[in-house]
């Protein structure tokens, strides 16, 4: 079934080609391809154009057929060229003529727009979440190894004393930054497009106002060609956004993957969440931080790729717009594993605590004793000369106490002013 079926059959080959994947794809709309068509029957009936009998009789099979979808029961056979076609053919064959009044005044264009928003909507909060509950296990690990010196690194090479609780408190700031794009991106998606039908308006006195309220949406997007163009937009907003998250990830993995090498020994996991060698008996690799650095590298991507299909597309709908689903979706999927798993072994991560024991990290301490001679008075320039005299020579022994205490540093993490932070921005 097509919904724009006129009495003729299309050659197999075009709808192989034009339909493509979409049916597997529309699954996930399948919810909110409901909640939309709800929401547009009881408008409908409030402007008059159905009945009560026939809102009653639509909004029980729009029930019954939302328990299927959350059953997961519900499918999209090959009969149906996507998701509005299958929930409507459901609708006729119980209802009649009912269920062929329920496309009245919208268009399976906008019928789609308001399944992106309303899906994106939910994928962001969902997110936010994980972003969240990740946060705050590396809050609770900066708590617990704070005291714990750990090297700092410029350019790859030895450089100034930093943290465990540091490094730990860094990443979760970090994620602040992420979940202002995730906001930015809710914000996008929260305006009920529904109303626009083919991207430009409708002969019918529908209430657009309503709709928004029933479904939900902070405010409706008033211009009919706006909500149109908002396709696209919509889902490059949230690719950036889950691209900031999956950044902050990537090079937390990079990190793990480096510190867990016999080179640096920073840190290890249990047995159980390593991987070994085909021949090496030895190795202990860290495989899930390998693909969580892999995958969160290719969703950066997933920007670009939605900016290539769309960039140079004039107002109006187009077929293109079909090809966004394909790489979002599973990326999302992806996003939210990695969240999963990241979680799922920091729980277990092992810290070393001696590692500046090792005279390899003596020269960590330079600049506290650049500093410390500043602060007897030698000016800051002959104090460098001076250590770095020592340095070339061999001469310098570090004094490995670190006296750190400006708001940021390793001796004054505010982990309270970072969780209020924290707090502020999830409520944005």
């Amino acid at each position: 079934m097509k919904l724009w079926d006129k009495g003729f059959s299309t050659d197999k080959k075009i709808d192989l080609f034009t339909v493509g994947n979409d049916r597997e794809l529309d699954l996930v709309l399948a919810k909110y391809d409901v909640i939309g068509s709800l929401a547009h029957a009881k408008m409908l009936h409030k402007i008059g154009l159905l009945s009560k009998e026939e809102i009653d009789a639509i909004d029980r099979e729009l029930t019954s057929i939302a328990k299927l979808i959350e059953a997961g029961e519900f499918t999209i056979e090959g009969d149906f060229e996507d998701v509005h076609s299958k929930i409507e053919f459901m609708l006729t064959e119980k209802l009649g003529d009912t269920g062929k009044k329920i496309h009245t005044a919208r268009s399976r264009n906008d019928q789609v727009l308001v399944d992106v928003h309303l899906y994106v909507k939910d994928v962001l909060k969902m997110i936010k979440d994980m972003v969240l509950e990740f946060f705050d296990l590396l809050m609770k690990l900066s708590e617990e190894y704070k005291g714990n010196l750990l090297p700092g690194y410029t350019h790859l090479q030895v450089a100034m004393p930093s943290s465990f609780g540091m490094w730990f408190s860094a990443y979760a700031e970090s994620l602040i930054d992420d979940i202002y794009l995730l906001n930015a991106a809710y914000r996008i998606s929260d305006q009920n497009p529904l109303g626009s039908a083919a991207g430009y308006g409708s002969s019918f006195p529908i209430d657009r106002a309503f709709t928004t309220s029933a479904m939900d949406f902070g405010e409706l997007k008033i211009n009919s060609v706006a909500a149109q163009m908002s396709r696209g937009k919509t889902e490059k907003s949230l690719a950036f956004a889950m691209s900031s998250v999956a950044g902050t990830l990537s090079k937390f993995a990079m990190d793990i993957c480096l510190y867990m090498s016999q080179n640096f020994g920073f840190v290890s996991f249990p047995d159980e969440l390593t991987t070994g060698s085909s021949i090496m008996p030895h190795k202990k690799n860290p495989d899930v931080f390998e693909l969580i650095r892999g995958k969160c590298n290719k969703i950066q991507a997933l920007p670009y790729e939605l900016t290539l299909i769309t960039n140079n597309l004039p107002s109006g709908y187009h077929r293109d717009l079909q090809l966004l689903k394909e790489g979002l979706i599973p990326a999302i999927q992806s996003l939210k594993a990695c969240l999963e798993m990241f979680s799922f072994s920091l729980e277990n991560i092992q810290v070393n605590r001696n590692i500046l024991d090792n005279n390899i990290y003596d020269y960590l301490f330079t600049v506290e004793e650049v500093n410390q001679l500043v602060q007897n008075g030698v000016p800051f320039r002959d104090a460098y000369k001076i250590v770095g005299e020592k340095v070339v020579k061999g001469d310098f022994k570090p004094d490995k106490k670190v006296m750190h205490s400006h708001l940021g540093s390793l001796g004054n993490l505010a982990l309270d002013k970072i969780q209020a932070k924290m707090d502020k921005a999830i409520k944005l």
